[in-house]
């Protein structure tokens, strides 16, 4: 399979899938899928995010190397569909001390950010509130940002932060979305 003539050919669930089973059966197809995710033209990037994260799902340990470059890269000028893959990745990965700051100065921008879709600031949420879980410093700035928000965001965003927020006043555990 020629991985960049297969993203291009067709934008589907169906070709999604048959693209991430494909990169799923070796890590080296994974490497040259995170490259072109990174380096490919604007067209091919948006299309492997969604294949990013199916693989990420099913080998998260193959992501690992690669969390920092992807919280760095939210901060380019991309699609919006790689940012919502990449903050949907991170929501289900425990990350690592020295990268919570950065994924956190990324968060709290998203959440402030009315513009961003619903869905990028939904994950990103979750992100800041699972950071909270080892940070606790920044619940407080957490909540604080929810609360103003909450008053005129989108449904899906009032849902989860009272989630976020109830689960912030129990000490809870991690946030099962």
């Amino acid at each position: 399979m020629h991985l960049q003539e297969e993203i291009l050919k067709e934008h589907s669930k169906k070709q999604t899938d048959k693209i991430a089973a494909w990169v799923c059966k070796n890590r080296v197809r994974f490497n040259k899928l995170m490259y072109l995710f990174f380096h490919g033209e604007y067209r091919v990037v948006q299309r492997s995010a969604w294949i990013v994260k199916q693989v990420a799902e099913q080998h998260p340990e193959w992501i690992r190397p690669y969390l920092k470059k992807m919280l760095l890269y939210c901060k380019q000028p991309v699609h919006d569909a790689v940012k919502r893959n990449i903050m949907n990745i991170m929501q289900f990965i425990i990350l690592p001390e020295n990268i919570q700051g950065i994924a956190a100065t990324i968060c709290f921008d998203f959440l402030a950010a009315p513009d961003l879709p619903v869905a990028i600031r939904v994950f990103s949420m979750t992100v800041l509130y699972n950071i909270t879980l080892q940070q606790p410093d920044l619940r407080h700035e957490l909540k604080a940002i929810l609360e103003e928000q909450m008053e005129y965001s989108k449904p899906a965003f009032i849902s989860r932060g009272k989630k976020v927020l109830r689960q912030l006043s129990v000490n809870a555990g991690p946030l099962l979305t």
